[in-house]
């Protein structure tokens, strides 16, 4: 979280934070340069677009689409981002997985070494019973490395979120329709340039209930990014969810593995 800034081949720019959603297949992005979103302090958004799609058939017929999204505005003091992510997916006819997610946030140095943020995210998954869940966080961060060759933040804040199931489930022995969490939010972020060509990026977020003792959320994500040439990249991730409390039949573990190329368009 908050801002960072690294010597690119393009000049000045801010790591992103961008999620992608997807299945393991083909993934195509269209970008700014190095395929990821172009960065530069001058205040003008700057987009990143993905699309993907697998499809198998014969023994086994199944399909797969999906989209990303990407926005980052970037000045020298602040940072405004854009995430959205879109899966269907369809095994035998039906479906097998339906989600969708959307979430911004700005982030604002307050010193070189601090800085605070706000967020807002919206989600739909299906698999997780889940009609909708949105989220709101606030908080402050701080700057443990700020190098060239990459960052590594730290944050804490508050945050409020409020699920609604597309079927009553039963949480805490009682049938709900609808759930609603005051949390705190742990975090850390970091960003490390292995070679001129290749990224690696982390992030972990521990959600403890302040209301419930003893339930809680955990995000993990691992993301690595491998130039080809200036507009080609391979990229693999790996993305783990925990839910303490999913509701009775729904798993506490969600992962996902996503490998494919990206391609960069300026």
């Amino acid at each position: 979280m908050g801002s960072i800034w690294d010597v690119c081949s393009t000049g000045w720019a801010r790591c992103g934070r961008g999620a992608i959603v997807s299945t393991l297949g083909l993934w195509v992005a269209v970008t700014g340069a190095c395929a990821q979103v172009t960065q530069i302090p001058d205040g003008q958004w700057r987009h990143l677009i993905g699309l993907g799609a697998s499809v198998a058939s014969g023994n086994t017929k199944a399909s797969s689409l999906n989209a990303s999204l990407d926005s980052v505005r970037l000045t020298y003091e602040d940072k405004w981002s854009l995430a959205g992510s879109a899966l269907q997916s369809r095994t035998e006819g039906s479906t097998a997985a339906q989600r969708a997610e959307l979430k911004t946030q700005y982030d604002r140095d307050l010193s070189l070494q601090w800085f605070g943020y706000g967020s807002v995210a919206g989600l739909h998954d299906e698999a997780a019973n889940i009609e909708s869940r949105t989220s709101v966080a606030s908080g402050l961060g701080y700057h443990l490395r700020r190098t060239a060759d990459g960052y590594w933040d730290v944050s804490a804040g508050l945050g409020y979120s409020r699920d609604r199931f597309l079927a009553p489930t039963v949480i805490d022995g009682q049938s709900r329709r609808s759930r609603d969490r005051l949390e705190l939010v742990l975090a850390q972020e970091s960003t490390t340039y292995l070679s001129d060509g290749a990224r690696l990026k982390q992030q972990a977020r521990l959600l403890p209930s302040l209301r419930d003792a003893g339930e809680f959320r955990a995000e993990l994500s691992a993301g690595l990014n491998v130039a080809i040439n200036e507009r080609l990249s391979l990229t693999a991730s790996l993305t783990h969810r925990f839910d303490s409390q999913p509701g009775v039949g729904f798993s506490k573990s969600d992962t996902q593995f996503v490998t494919g190329v990206s391609l960069g368009l300026d």
